[in-house]
Parts: structure tokens; sequence; C-alpha cells
């Protein structure tokens, strides 16, 4: 496993810890729809929360929120909407971003929730 698939697996991992203290539960991991891949789909008592997470080592360039762009936006809404139909869940949906930062042995997430919204 090369690092930087090390860094997003446990960015992940991370997250998805961060959710259920968050009362979250977590319905899937990884699911994919087609080629398109949904980081983690939650559920609390309001919302069906597809999550894009992304992770970075500490002395990035970029913010990582900014490299979920608007065409990954819409290929993850669309998943989503497979997701949805497929299992008929009739809730709100939300899209969320979840960064984690690593420095050394530390980390740091930031949780963007709706960070971005379908279009109709």
């Amino acid at each position: 496993m090369s690092d930087r698939a090390g860094i997003g697996t446990r960015g992940e991992d991370l997250a998805a810890g961060y959710l259920r203290q968050k009362g979250c539960t977590i319905r899937e991991r990884n699911w994919h729809s087609g080629r398109t891949e949904i980081d983690i789909i939650a559920e609390n008592s309001e919302y069906i929360i597809f999550v894009e997470v992304k992770s970075r080592s500490a002395g990035f360039s970029v913010p990582p929120a900014e490299a979920v762009s608007v065409p990954k936006q819409r290929t993850i809404i669309f998943a989503a909407h497979n997701y949805l139909d497929r299992y008929t869940i009739d809730k709100e949906a939300r899209f969320d971003i979840i960064t984690v930062v690593f420095d050394g042995p530390a980390s740091e997430i930031e949780h963007i929730e709706n960070a971005y919204y379908p279009t109709l």
C-alpha cells in the first residue's frame, strides 16, 4: 500500500469514528456505483449523509476541501441518487466533506456539513 493510500485509509477510519461520536450510524464505507466511490454513507435521525473524505499530510499546498471539485460533486450526487433508489430511502440527503490533516502522529479533523447541494 502506498503512503498516499495509507493516509487515505487512516483518514477515512478517523472520519468514520468522528461521525460515530456525533451519533451517526455508518451504513457503508467505500460504496461503489459504477466507477464512482462514496467514501462514507452515514445516517442520523434527520439525514442520510454522503461524505467525501480528503486526507493530507501537513504542509499541503491546496486546502483538502478544495479537491472536491464541481465535477466530483456531480458524480457523488449521481451515485447518491442511485443509492437512495436502490435502497428505497425516503430521507433527506446531505453532502458533507470531512478533511483530515496529519502532522506526524497528530491529526486535525474538519467537518463541513452541507458542503454542496444537488441542483435541480
